[in-house]
């Protein structure tokens, strides 16, 4: 396979307000900027498994509406990570799993996403007793949010199940000039990678969203050179590469993953919005 080809770039979910008239065209109706949203980019993560498990139907719904060499990742829910903190969750594992089937020719992996409460004091014995509880015939990586956890044993017990270790970017936006690199361990035959941004500056004192995510607002040029550069290196190796941005790494994830591409030898063109040729008949199909 072309090593380029083996690289998914996508953004973290794709259903945001804020894209509405930037990337999606105005009048575009909610329920279908998923099959829009494939038509530019190859690969998305699904953040709204994260809150609730999907129905049957609806997981087939997003199968049918992308293209073949469509990829997704899908985030285990909060209630299993963040809630239970991966203890007694057996049941809530085997159901999520059943529920995202009909995704499975295309799921690139299941993302767990560990909070930063998240701790090797308190936790470490749960990790373990949870990995080697997963079904072996799914993929899975795991995001760690506290560096203490970036300990060769994790790592090599990660190693030995399959579990992929997620190379996430959180640098903060004093640091944005840096590049991200760190303790990222090769797990598994695929790669993981979370440009996620200075989340510490996401939410106001309250929780509320303070950014519109409709535009750059901080760009993070030596971090995408930086990436560039090792996800070229890890395409040597890797069966698949799997990139998710997040609105706040840059402030307008689509012009993130197009950034990215660029430096990695790839086109992504954005649609052009205000244009009458950029909204869809809805009685067409969109691919």
């Amino acid at each position: 396979m072309d090593e380029l080809a083996k690289i998914k770039i996508g953004t973290c979910a794709w259903s945001f307000e804020d894209w509405r008239g930037v990337f999606y065209p105005p009048h575009l109706p909610a329920n279908r900027w998923l099959e829009f949203y494939a038509r530019h980019f190859n690969a998305v993560e699904v953040d709204s498994t994260f809150y609730h498990t999907p129905a049957p139907h609806v997981a087939t719904h997003w199968f049918e509406v992308t293209p073949p060499d469509f990829t997704f990742t899908c985030k285990l829910p909060r209630e299993i990570t963040h809630d239970r903190k991966l203890r007694e969750s057996g049941e809530l594992v085997r159901h999520f799993l059943e529920s995202i089937t009909p995704l499975r020719p295309k799921l690139g992996c299941v993302l767990i996403q560990l909070p930063p409460y998240f701790s090797v004091k308190h936790d470490e014995s749960a990790l373990r007793e949870f990995v080697r509880a997963l079904p072996a015939e799914w993929p899975f990586a795991i995001e760690f949010r506290k560096s203490e956890w970036h300990l060769p044993r994790a790592a090599h017990f990660l190693e030995e199940h399959r579990i992929g270790w997620v190379w996430s970017d959180l640098t903060s936006l004093d640091r944005q000039a840096e590049g991200a690199f760190g303790f990222l361990p090769e797990t598994v035959d695929f790669a993981y990678v979370r440009l996620m941004g200075d989340l510490e500056k996401k939410y106001d004192d309250g929780g509320r969203k303070i950014h519109r995510y409709r535009e750059l607002l901080w760009p993070r040029e030596p971090g995408l050179e930086s990436w560039g550069v090792r996800i070229r290196q890890a395409a040597e190796t890797k069966a698949e590469i799997f990139v998710a941005v997040s609105n706040h790494y840059e402030g307008f994830a689509p012009q993130s993953c197009q950034r990215l591409a660029g430096r990695l030898g790839r086109t992504v063109e954005l649609p052009v919005t205000g244009e009458e040729s950029a909204v869809p008949d809805p009685q067409m199909p969109l691919l």
